[in-house]
């Protein structure tokens, strides 16, 4: 029923950009918080970024001043442009969002992730 289909991921030099895409479909009432967290193996799952309905933002320090998350109410996506990439960056990158779906309770979804790499 709901899908949260990402895009945009790849391989970038250091000091390079992209921008990340999630668009949420489905029978979806209404749409909440969405955001961005990032994994590497062996080490916990993070938190990016964060953009509320109404859209205010919350980063990781780590991100602040590189990475930039806006949504599209219209289109039920969210992005994250990120430029002046480390590779620290590297990471598979998984959007989140809380719906409300018809028929069913709020909850939390996931995108499929979308693999970053940062390297010369």
């Amino acid at each position: 029923q709901v899908q949260l289909v990402e895009s945009g991921g790849g391989l970038v030099q250091p000091g390079g950009s992209l921008r990340l895409s999630c668009a949420a479909s489905g029978s979806i009432r209404r749409v909440y918080g969405m955001g961005w967290y990032r994994r590497v193996p062996g080490k916990q799952r993070e938190s990016v970024a964060s953009i509320t309905s109404g859209g205010t933002t919350n980063y990781e320090d780590s991100v602040l001043g590189r990475f930039t998350i806006s949504r599209d109410n219209t289109k039920n996506t969210v992005y994250l442009q990120m430029d002046s990439l480390k590779p620290d960056d590297t990471a598979v990158y998984y959007c989140n969002a809380r719906l409300d779906i018809v028929g069913f309770s709020t909850t939390d979804y996931w995108g499929q992730g979308t693999q970053v790499t940062v390297s010369s």
